[in-house]
């Protein structure tokens, strides 16, 4: 079985773009399934890449099944989502040993400038070293997943860029 563990955090500072690779990777994403059962079934656009994934519920560890499709398959699945696709850009920052992600949310309007940062672990006692530039945790609050998000924005009080 397919498993991530990852902690969220919401972004306070700016420093991770001293460390940032690259421009970073467009991504454009949306749920077939988010809310009807425990299961969410998500359609994503990376780059040239489509992927069809379905996670099961939980904060810090839960189960995650991902797997490449098609372009043309991911652009038609993402006509079928339930909500207005997510468009994001992705980050790889690395601190300490550890890849961070950075995803600064560009689209639906109301998620304009929300920024998140991810690390995915080995296993759930990992403690990495946390950034500076990390704002608070928020991996085990539902409303901050990627889901929820485009089902019905931030959280009142989210910090934005």
């Amino acid at each position: 079985m397919g498993i991530e563990i990852e902690r969220k955090f919401l972004v306070a500072g700016e420093g991770w773009r001293r460390v940032a690779r690259g421009p970073g990777l467009p991504i454009r994403q949306g749920y077939l399934s988010a809310g009807a059962g425990p299961a969410v079934v998500r359609v994503r656009i990376a780059g040239p890449q489509g992927f069809l994934t379905i996670k099961g519920p939980g904060g810090l560890v839960r189960a995650e099944f991902e797997y490449p499709i098609p372009l043309d398959d991911a652009q038609s699945l993402l006509a079928l989502c339930t909500a207005p696709p997510l468009a994001k850009t992705r980050h790889e920052v690395p601190h300490e040993g550890h890849l961070w992600t950075v995803d600064v949310f560009e689209a639906p309007e109301r998620l304009a400038g929300l920024v998140l940062a991810e690390v995915e672990l080995p296993d759930a006692k990992a403690a990495p070293p946390l950034p500076d530039w990390l704002g608070p945790e928020v991996t085990e609050d539902p409303r901050y997943t990627n889901a929820a998000l485009a089902k019905s924005g931030p959280p009142a009080g989210a910090v934005k860029a």
